[in-house]
């Protein structure tokens, strides 16, 4: 099995994860990409080993527990284990908190954050055990201020924020880093919040490891 770190995204697709992807496996990491469908994982693949990057791929939906568990059971066994993870879903639904009914509410919550303490759990034993690791995920400024017209993502963001503070305090004793970037503007390419200049905050947290969270916005 191949030397090189590894680096698990669960959430790929062409925005945030598609730019920290290409940045770690140009600093030498194995990537790999889980996604809900075949479509969006063989483009990002396709996109990775197109600049020599070795990169895999597994389907899994992150708002099914059961699912996620069976992806890292398979990427474990093909791979090994996770030097670094990255949580990167956002189920985006628009709409003011009077508008969101409560099962739209919990289903977005299952993707939005419950999925990223699953994951979470699959790659930890593992970092514990060899006292080294590092865990990201993707947030907004949205869990700072909330918007209200997209009510049911400002309370997912606020809640993987939570989560990512709680994980911190809890896994730094065990030589673990756990970070955040709270993205504060629309992903899209050759603006500000482009990618690859997204993906660079990601790689100064993991070299640096100095903070929790780093806030990108204009």
């Amino acid at each position: 099995m191949s030397q090189k770190p590894l680096l698990v995204i669960v959430g790929a697709g062409p925005g945030v994860a598609a730019g920290v992807a290409g940045k770690f496996g140009s600093e030498g990491f194995r990537i790999v990409l889980v996604a809900r469908t075949e479509r969006t994982l063989n483009g990002g693949l396709e996109e990775l080993r197109g600049r020599n990057v070795e990169a895999y791929g597994e389907t899994a939906d992150a708002a099914d527990p059961d699912s996620l568990v069976r992806a890292f059971e398979r990427i474990r066994a093909q791979y090994g284990d996770a030097d670094v993870l990255v949580y990167n879903v956002a189920n985006i639904v628009r709409g003011n908190a009077l508008e969101l009914s409560e099962e739209q509410l919990l289903q977005d919550l299952r993707g939005n954050a419950v999925g990223a303490l699953t994951s979470a759990k699959q790659v930890v034993p593992a970092m514990i055990g060899r006292k080294s690791g590092a865990l990201f995920f993707t947030g907004g400024t949205i869990s700072l201020r909330p918007n209200p017209e997209y009510a049911s993502l400002s309370i997912g963001k606020a809640a993987i924020r939570s989560l990512a503070l709680s994980l911190a305090e809890t896994l730094s004793p065990h030589g673990i880093y756990v970070g955040q970037v709270l993205i504060g503007g629309h992903v899209r390419k050759g603006t500000y919040y482009d990618p690859d200049r997204i993906a660079e905050v990601f790689w100064d947290l993991y070299v640096r490891k100095d903070r929790q969270e780093a806030v990108y916005q204009q």
